[in-house]
């Protein structure tokens, strides 16, 4: 057993680029855990919040693993192959830095107008509301994106990289990107008191990001940036008073599952109903009912264990769509 997993552990090509991303996308991963705890912007967060399996496992992983394969393999790949382009790549001969800089810039510029036309657009924000739903805000919360939105940012993203240099620069500016997109989507959606004084109006930080996600009508339409807050101040859109949001989410009851709230954006269905029928029920809290199972084994676990599992579970109790719309 051991030398099986020695074998595995030599087989890796520790050098090749998208292992150095997965490690310091994974290294930031145990840093703002950490940081969270000595030094968060809302004190209390529990680390096991609201819907973390949800975004740990189905959006982190499982999603992100489905979308890279789409995305590469199934579009750009074989527009690439269609297209024919030349081999050493029309922009390979720039220096790396100058790559990275304008494919940063470049993106980001577009992902800030986007961003905005979501929050604008009736049908659009059905592909940006899975992102606004997280009540409890920490780093790991940005992973939660709807596979749309996934797909067309990180096409555009992507696209031009793989369309626009030689395979091997492709790659290393694909995981360079890569691995800024993740870090700096763990930082500004971290649970961070991190005052960025005068660069903070050049550079995002968690701070003007969290109250992005607040659930205040003031924030419904600012700080759409997501690495350089120079667009929001720039046109507009900043908007960073000194206080904290009261609440995070949307304004209406969402499901708190990742199928249901994939078919939620193209139906809209009474949430509440749906959960708490008798014949979904056991699957919604599915999770949880394995859990208690396991903690009824467990006479040294206290009952305010339970407790705290249960509020990680359940969302707030808020209205759903139809009761919106009727007022």
């Amino acid at each position: 057993m051991f030398q099986k997993v020695t074998d595995y552990f030599n087989s890796i090509n520790w050098s090749h680029p998208a292992t150095i991303s997965l490690l310091i996308i994974l290294g930031g991963f145990f840093l703002f855990s950490i940081l969270e705890r000595f030094f968060p912007f809302k004190k209390g967060l529990p680390y096991f919040r609201k819907g973390y399996f949800l975004d740990l496992v189905w959006y982190t992983w499982i999603q992100s693993i489905l979308m890279g394969i789409v995305i590469f393999s199934l579009i750009i790949g074989p527009v690439r192959n269609a297209l024919n382009l030349p081999a050493e790549g029309i922009i390979s001969h720039w220096p790396l830095w100058t790559l990275i800089i304008f494919f940063f810039i470049t993106h980001d510029f577009y992902i800030y107008w986007f961003h905005r036309w979501q929050h604008h657009n009736k049908w659009l924000w059905r592909t940006h509301e899975a992102h606004h739903s997280v009540e409890q805000v920490d780093f790991i919360a940005g992973s939660r994106s709807h596979v749309v939105e996934i797909l067309i940012n990180q096409t555009i993203e992507f696209a031009p990289i793989i369309l626009l240099l030689d395979v091997p620069t492709g790659i290393l500016v694909k995981y360079i990107k890569a691995s800024i997109d993740a870090i700096y989507g763990q930082f500004i959606h971290s649970n961070l008191n991190v005052k960025m004084g005068w660069l903070g109006y050049i550079f995002n930080g968690p701070i003007l990001h969290q109250w992005h996600h607040g659930d205040q009508v003031e924030v419904y339409h600012a700080n759409f940036a997501t690495k350089l807050s120079l667009w929001d101040y720039l046109f507009g859109t900043a908007y960073n008073p000194d206080r904290k949001p009261d609440r995070y989410g949307v304004w209406y009851r969402f499901p708190r599952d990742w199928f249901a709230q994939h078919i939620f954006s193209v139906y809209r269905f009474n949430v509440n109903k749906v959960e708490n029928s008798s014949g979904l029920k056991w699957y919604f809290n599915l999770r949880l009912n394995f859990l208690r199972m396991f903690l009824k084994k467990r006479k040294d676990v206290s009952a305010s264990v339970e407790k705290r599992l249960n509020e990680a579970e359940i969302y707030g109790p808020k209205p759903e769509l139809a009761e919106i719309n009727d007022q």
